[in-house]
């Protein structure tokens, strides 16, 4: 084979790899993310909790990858058949065994963050069901190339156990990507999720300078541009909704009570808690007013921290 041949082919092993390594890990990380949205572990809620970015993640690498890696596979054993690669050609066979390399480590790595959160107390369950996915997905890979680079007919020969793994990986990979589909949230639900986290943005910090305020005039600011007044930094489009523009509403309830109330897009109390501060931020679809309650200072003789004048 020549020099230009091996070239050629060098680029499409590696290619093939690359994209092979984004399909296994996307493919396990969809599995995975699975699998912390149906079995939850109240003692970690955020390691082993459902991750709506690393869903995101994985959808976006193996709509990218996969046929990548099946154009890129199919060229190669078509070469193989056709005679334009050598079964015992040098480029197969360091590539091939640096795929099965690649796969072992992989494999290992997967097993050593799986067993950490098992000893780190994740439950038991998801420990077996995350492992037996990355034995699986590894195994069959290294199966896959181990049995290739082993098999004694490649030229005119067409091989039913290649085929055979080639199609059941296809179906496996578009069952685990349909299946994500019904659990991660649409663009637009995700802009609205996050338009309405830039709110409780806002609010966390005009809730926290509304308590500065109260500890050292012992009273609510009659306004939000009050607050502006005495805490330069806080700007306009910290107290206006991100999307009309308009000054959120506040009213004052009591001596140390207070509401906020602005137009949310979606409902986020179903929502991991990492998505927004704490429970108090919690609300519905909708027009809505959070009612908020400033604590006294514990010691009366300290004054309150100013953090920009």
């Amino acid at each position: 084979m020549s020099n230009h041949n091996s070239a050629k082919y060098a680029f499409f092993y590696m290619l093939s790899l690359v994209a092979l390594v984004f399909v296994a890990l996307s493919t396990g990380m969809i599995i995975f993310q699975i699998i912390n949205k149906y079995i939850v572990d109240i003692i970690q809620q955020y390691s082993g909790s459902y991750s709506p970015e690393a869903m995101k993640f994985a959808i976006s690498a193996i709509i990218v990858a996969t046929p990548i890696y099946f154009i890129t596979t199919r060229y190669i054993y078509k070469s193989l058949y056709k005679g334009e690669l050598a079964k015992d050609a040098g480029v197969r066979r360091w590539l091939g065994y640096l795929i099965l390399l690649i796969t072992i480590i992989v494999m290992i790595g997967w097993l050593i963050g799986i067993i950490n959160n098992l000893l780190d107390g994740e439950l038991t369950s998801k420990f077996i069901l995350k492992a037996l996915t990355a034995i699986v997905i590894s195994g069959a890979i290294f199966s896959f190339y181990f049995y290739d680079m082993r098999r004694e007919k490649v030229q005119g020969h067409k091989d039913n156990i290649l085929k055979t793994y080639f199609f059941t990986a296809l179906i496996i990979i578009i069952a685990v990507f349909v299946s994500s589909l019904f659990i991660v949230e649409s663009p637009l639900e995700s802009r609205n999720r996050k338009i309405d986290n830039q709110i409780i943005n806002d609010w966390h910090q005009i809730d926290g300078l509304i308590h500065n305020y109260y500890q050292e005039y012992d009273k609510l600011p009659a306004s939000l541009n009050i607050l502006q007044d005495e805490y330069e930094y806080l700007s306009n489009e910290d107290i206006e909704h991100p999307v009309s523009n308009q000054e959120y509403e506040y009213n004052i309830l009591e001596d140390k009570k207070y509401e906020l109330c602005a137009n949310f897009l979606a409902d986020n109390s179903g929502l991991d808690q990492r998505d927004y501060y704490d429970e108090k931020w919690e609300h519905e679809a909708g027009y809505q007013c959070l009612s908020q309650k400033v604590t006294a200072n514990l010691d009366p003789g300290a004054k309150p921290i100013r953090i920009y004048e």
